[in-house]
């Protein structure tokens, strides 16, 4: 008997090391590895300064993240939203000058804008039966082009303090507006994802959309919301940014794709759908921004950034695919 067990202790601790890694700790691990690697590289990076500006830093990021890990669970992908991000605030810009600068004009016509743009990418990837991959592509070179055709190429600028102060610039027990909002939607997603019957059918979609449609789900509705809450959220990220910087820029946004869908993986969504975490999500866009931050911190050249960032993103589809 005594022999028996022994020789089961390895295979149990061996079993233990594989339900760590499958289930989001190696994430953690990266995640504190990241922040050890440039509080030694640099004596500013541990400071609260720093911290905050981080935080600040991945506001847009994290926002869209929470959107885009619906689509991503749900099956799909969603490409357009930086340009998206960018059109809402040129389209949210205009209004406000027409209106006479009323900061809850360029609120709504903002989500508008966002989530119009992602109805559309959910009625043509569900009704036409066409990859939302391509659907979105399309709509990231549409979004951008109108933001450029609406401005001339040019920026917009925002004069409401109310604007500025509600998303960009205000405090509330002294915490910034940008992450304010970030943990509203936070929040709001996990309600959502986890906690719902919504929820539930976006994972059941993604992990098998016919098993899905012959229990009684609208697969096609479930995948077409999943998509109108990214550009909404798209739009909330424009409203942000656009505080922060008192204008509208046609060309905001250009790339910030990429950081989304690699924090989305990073926090362990599944490219096939089917899995993936609110919190996860976060962490993922956390790791982006700490990794941008220490890198700009040690003075790595912004074009090794971006390679930094390709490598980091295979290795995310690499330990995806693996689980």
């Amino acid at each position: 008997m005594k022999t028996q067990v022994e020789s089961q202790r390895p295979g149990i601790s061996l079993d233990l090391v594989k339900s760590f890694m499958t289930s989001g700790g190696m994430l953690y691990v990266g995640f504190v590895a990241l922040i050890v690697i440039f509080a030694i590289a640099s004596p500013v990076f541990l400071t609260p300064e720093n911290f905050a500006n981080i935080g600040r830093q991945t506001t847009l990021v994290s926002i869209m993240a929470v959107g885009m890990s619906l689509v991503i669970i749900s099956g799909e992908f969603d490409l357009s939203v930086g340009s998206v991000m960018a059109l809402a605030g040129v389209v949210a810009a205009l209004a406000m000058q027409r209106f006479g600068d009323v900061w809850l004009v360029g609120a709504v016509v903002a989500l508008a804008t966002g989530a119009t743009v992602g109805l559309i990418n959910g009625l043509l990837t569900t009704v036409l039966s066409i990859p939302s991959f391509l659907i979105t592509l399309g709509s990231l070179s549409i979004a951008r082009g109108l933001a450029l055709l609406a401005t001339g190429t040019r920026p917009v600028n925002i004069l409401d303090e109310s604007y500025y102060a509600i998303f960009g610039e205000g405090q509330l027990l002294g915490i910034p507006a940008p992450i304010i909002w970030t943990i509203v939607v936070a929040i709001a997603g996990i309600v959502l994802l986890h906690y719902s019957t919504f929820g539930r059918q976006i994972f059941a979609t993604g992990g098998n959309a016919t098993a899905a449609r012959y229990t009684g789900i609208d697969t096609r509705r479930v995948k077409t919301l999943c998509l109108i809450i990214a550009g909404a959220l798209a739009g909330l990220a424009a409203l942000v940014l656009t505080a922060r910087s008192h204008a509208a820029r046609p060309d905001a946004g250009a790339g910030i794709e990429l950081d989304v869908i690699a924090a989305v993986i990073l926090g362990g969504a599944a490219l096939a759908g089917g899995r993936g975490t609110i919190i996860g999500a976060l962490i993922g866009s956390l790791m982006i921004g700490v990794l941008n931050n220490g890198l700009n911190l040690v003075g790595v050249d912004p074009s090794l950034q971006l390679a930094v960032k390709g490598l980091i993103i295979w290795f995310a589809v690499a330990l995806g695919r693996r689980k």
